[in-house]
């Protein structure tokens, strides 16, 4: 029955209509909202959610004076996101890609190519887990060790107290720091969106004002920090360089990262369907921690002036490598540590591979026979157990001698001298007898004179932290034992004298620098101060005495009896140092020997045997000897292809550049002169017995 327009029908059927949308809403809205709910909630949080990064600035590493010798320089990283570019956006292209210094066909390939058919692996960011180094307190480092994360030193805590997100947590259009492009979630044909592109990782803050002032709608950047070393190849073996992906690759950069290399920050937040951050929907902030700077004890201008010397004397004698070392003998912290060839740590990956020999840190990890330095050890240990003084008479004129119940064979004396008898001991150092030094060495036997070779440092590493030194293994298979098969019957009749051990610069230098430290071996260190962002100290490095070598009445007598080589009787008369009428008594001893090379037997066998021809020169010393103020050592390797045939000695390749090296840092150091120096220049010989 109809009454009126709205008929029972009509309404019942409007009503179950009604009701049953209402029904199908609410049961989609229960599907959504309950049934589907986890996976819709991941789907739109991997849209939704962002994690924007916020770049530590690497710390500084400076020399003693503040000088900068590595710092990172902010840059703007610049990318595009395809599927924002607009048409209107077309003309400004070319002035685009002339700011980022590219080409037009790259710009324009980045910001037209909106789809990739297969991705690129892994492209999603991943944070480094970790924490900036940050400590209560100021405390030294006795041990001279330089920390890490679990070291037992330092208190550590984090200073951003909260964790870093999980790797895995990351979204994946979230751009990592080294992938050239970003792709979003597949479409049904497979496609994936490239969201975004870098363009350049070298922007500088002006040009990227510029780019912003195109207003360019999907070009955006991030602020990155990019490495530079203001000194290009300065100190290049110790501070080492940071990779393209901004990790260590040696050195300084690679020891110290723990504190230099700072924490980067995050911020999570999300975004809208253009991409668009949503600022108000920002979870969690966390500030970037600046990382610290490391202060060496390296000197800049010290290093400089090594390095000049090492050029002068390429210009002369063009060997194939030489070093030069400079410290303070009172604390054995190193104020100069140069070699020969060398390279620009701004550009360490355009050294052709067959240059890659200049990266070697040869001060440190090159092994090599030292000669007539090494008579040191004979010298210092004989005086020490009372076995000889100054005066004691020695027959450098036999080439024979019993020892031990056999007759051995004797070197010859370089020098060529021949003395009219038997001559005092301190004419046997300053001379550079090898017989001389031999029998020494006999005085003190096979054990004693060993023990010696151990006190002074030459089985062990010195613990020098950079530069690849070898371990303890590789140093006592190049330093003979008595006992074992390597000592034979000539190991005492030739290692007295340096030959039949291989030992590396530093440790060389380590060993000349017991005896102007009055006997005591000290660690030599690169590292002095570790400084906050804000400049405030965190971490010291103190001296650190490894042990007493010999007393100290000894190590003056054997600076004294030095002195004796640089003097007009000495075999190193060029190393002497006279200023404004004043000896500067100049302590030291130089070294000649003969390098083992491969020669090609007639029968096509190839043997080692000792090279007349090849020659490592050097001169290792101190001044003033009466109060020592400075170690310098000079190594020169192979330079005798400019002398004719002749004999490349110590005291012509590497005492010369003692000398000039040593005025130079006379002023510039502030050495004293030594109070008891004549204006006559003469050595002062005159000690305990001794006598010129």
């Amino acid at each position: 029955m109809s009454k009126g327009f709205a008929s029972t029908y009509r309404v019942s059927l409007l009503a179950g209509l009604t009701l049953l949308a209402y029904g199908a809403l609410g049961a989609r809205l229960v599907w959504l909202h309950v049934i589907d709910r986890d996976r819709l909630l991941a789907s739109i949080e991997m849209v939704r959610h962002e994690i924007i990064p916020e770049y530590a600035r690497r710390g500084d590493i400076q020399d003693i004076n503040g000088a900068l010798l590595a710092t990172s320089v902010s840059h703007v990283r610049v990318g595009v996101d395809p599927t924002m570019v607009r048409p209107e956006d077309s003309p400004k292209w070319p002035e685009l890609a002339r700011l980022l210094q590219l080409p037009l066909a790259q710009v324009q390939k980045a910001v037209t190519t909106r789809y990739r058919t297969a991705a690129p692996a892994n492209l999603v960011f991943n944070f480094a887990k970790g924490s900036s180094p940050r400590s209560e307190a100021v405390p030294a480092v006795p041990a001279g060790r330089i920390p890490t994360g679990n070291s037992p030193d330092l208190t550590i805590r984090n200073p951003l107290e909260a964790p870093l997100p999980d790797a895995e947590a990351a979204p994946e259009s979230a751009a990592s720091d080294e992938n050239d492009e970003v792709l979003g979630e597949p479409d049904s044909v497979g496609r994936k969106p490239v969201q975004y592109v870098k363009l350049s990782d070298d922007v500088s803050p002006d040009v990227f004002a510029q780019i912003l002032k195109l207003g360019i709608k999907a070009v955006y950047g991030r602020n990155v920090y990019h490495r530079q070393y203001p000194h290009n190849e300065t100190a290049a073996h110790l501070i080492g360089y940071v990779n393209r992906m901004e990790e260590p690759a040696s050195g300084i950069e690679d020891l110290a990262n723990f504190f230099l290399r700072g924490q980067n920050g995050w911020v999570e937040t999300e975004k809208d369907g253009k991409g668009h951050e949503l600022a108000q929907f920002r979870t969690r902030e966390v500030p970037a921690a600046d990382g610290y700077s490391v202060v060496l004890s390296l000197d800049a201008t010290v290093q400089r002036l090594a390095e000049d010397e090492l050029e002068i004397i390429n210009q002369k004698y063009h060997p194939k490598r030489a070093t030069i070392i400079v410290s303070r003998p009172e604390t054995g912290f190193i104020l100069a540590l140069a070699n020969y060839p060398t390279f620009d740590l701004n550009h360490y990956n355009e050294v052709p591979r067959e240059e890659m020999a200049s990266m070697q840190n040869v001060a440190v990890s090159n092994l090599y026979e030292p000669g007539s330095v090494f008579k040191i050890v004979a010298l210092s240990g004989a005086l020490e157990d009372g076995l000889v003084t100054p005066d004691t008479l020695v027959d450098c004129n036999i080439d024979r001698i019993d020892y031990m119940g056999k007759t051995r064979s004797l070197l010859h004396d370089d020098q060529g001298d021949h003395f009219p008898g038997p001559i005092p001991v301190w004419k046997v150092i300053s001379k550079s007898s090898n017989r001389g030094a031999v029998q020494l060495g006999m005085r003190l036997g096979d054990d004693r004179f060993y023990h010696y070779v151990q006190a002074f440092g030459f089985s062990e590493p010195t613990g020098f932290p950079v530069g690849g030194e070898p371990g303890p293994a590789a140093l006592r298979r190049n330093v003979p034992q008595p006992g074992t098969r390597r000592w034979d019957d000539l190991t005492m009749t030739r290692m007295p004298a340096g030959y039949s051990v291989a030992v590396s610069p530093l440790q060389m230098h380590q060993a000349m620098s017991v005896i102007a430290a009055g006997g005591v071996m000290l660690k030599p260190q690169i590292i002095k101060q570790v400084k906050d962002s804000s400049g405030e100290l965190v971490y010291r490095f103190d001296r650190v005495e490894e042990r007493r070598v010999i007393s100290e009445k000894t190590a003056r007598l054997m600076a004294r009896l030095l002195q004796g080589v640089a003097s007009d009787e000495g075999t190193a008369p060029g190393a002497a140092i006279r200023e404004n009428g004043v000896n500067y008594e100049v302590a030291g001893k130089t070294g000649t020997a003969q390098k083992p090379m491969p020669v090609t037997l007639a029968s096509g066998k190839v043997v080692v045997r000792y090279s007349e021809h090849n020659h490592v020169g050097s001169f290792v010393g101190f001044f003033p000897a009466s109060d020592p103020q400075v170690v310098i050592s000079v190594v020169v390797d192979d330079a005798d292809e400019r002398f004719m045939g002749k004999t490349a000695y110590g005291s012509v390749v590497a005492a010369p550049s003692f000398n000039h090296l040593g005025e130079e840092l006379i002023p510039y150091l502030a050495i004293r002169p030594p109070s008891s120096a004549q204006s006559s220049g003469r050595s002062l010989l005159a000690l305990e017995g001794g006598r010129r």
